[in-house]
């Protein structure tokens, strides 16, 4: 079982294979794995003792950061998360990066960018398309039309509470003009873009 894994100098956390959306152009739908890593599908939801026990074979001071994200939404399992930030924090000043799509809100029906408050340092949004109706084609979450909304809220609240936060689309699934509509709306609400290229 894949719980953590590395990619150049990160280590990721691969925390739950669950998942509110099935995007389009996600790296599962064809791959096992990202990189030269072994099979991130996860016969089980690791507990939170699995997944400690698992970092304790690294020395967190070696690494640039760690990032939540696997083959499923992390903060499906906030409270994991939280805790198992607790842990890192208690043992390094890695900076810690969560992966998100941004529907944390829904998932959880309450607000959840201020649970992460001094436990993240930056979040990573997958803003994937400039419209609700855009959106909803390529990432096509199980909350429909209302996910765009949300998503953009989430952001909102997340600059509020940990600062650093980033939006990200692909290329190759939306075309130049919705990348250039989606850098506008990220501009006017202040967070950056960051355009990821397409895993085939």
């Amino acid at each position: 079982m894949t719980i953590i894994y590395q990619i150049e100098n990160s280590l990721y956390v691969n925390l739950t294979n669950k998942c509110p959306c099935s995007c389009t152009f996600c790296v599962r739908i064809d791959h096992d794995t990202v990189g030269q890593n072994d099979n991130l599908w996860l016969p089980h939801d690791p507990s939170l003792e699995e997944i400690l026990d698992d970092l304790k074979n690294y020395n967190l001071d070696s690494y640039d950061q760690i990032v939540f994200c696997g083959y499923g939404e992390p903060l499906n399992r906030i409270e994991t998360v939280i805790e198992v930030c607790k842990y890192i924090r208690e043992k390094s000043k890695i900076k810690i990066r969560v992966n998100t799509n941004g529907l944390a809100d829904l998932i959880h029906n309450k607000p959840t960018a201020e649970l992460l408050e001094g436990y993240v340092d930056a979040i990573s949004i997958s803003l994937n398309a400039p419209t609700k109706d855009e959106y909803l084609k390529v990432a096509r979450p199980r909350f429909g039309i209302e996910s765009f909304d949300a998503l953009l809220k989430f952001a909102m609240d997340c600059k509020k509470y940990i600062g650093s936060v980033t939006f990200s689309v692909v290329d190759k699934v939306i075309s130049k003009e919705q990348i250039e509509a989606s850098r506008k709306l990220a501009e006017e609400m202040g967070i950056d873009l960051r355009v990821r290229e397409y895993i085939e």
